[in-house]
């Protein structure tokens, strides 16, 4: 059975950091490509990074260089640095990996950005 368990969320002021841990289970996890996205109010899912076996790494625009996904194979864990953030980061975020054709997501974490 597949489970992906994020953490680290929380309300963090304009310019704050926070770190996002998933941790899996059920899954060959040195193999699997791990991804973030991210839901905010009223807007689709969008994906914001990803990480391969290798570890080569790919960001959607709005958040290079403010974030750095990271992985550690013995701990079969994914993590998410966010730095420098924003308002407009406000959203749930959700790690995702696919095994054995189908895509699994965590419950989410919700991260707010506000003053």
């Amino acid at each position: 059975q597949v489970q992906l368990v994020e953490s680290g969320g929380g309300l963090v002021q304009p310019g704050g950091s926070l770190r996002l841990t998933c941790a899996a289970s059920g899954i060959i996890f040195s193999t699997a490509y791990m991804g973030w996205y991210r839901q905010a109010p009223g807007k689709q899912r969008e994906f914001i990074a990803g990480i391969t076996r290798g570890g080569t790494t790919n960001y959607v625009d709005s958040v290079k260089g403010r974030f750095t996904i990271s992985r550690d194979n013995a701990k079969n864990t994914v993590y998410l640095q966010m730095n420098s953030l924003k308002p407009e980061d406000t959203a749930v975020y959700y790690c995702s990996t696919r095994a054995l054709g189908a895509d699994y997501w965590g419950q989410g974490t919700q991260v707010t950005v506000s003053s």
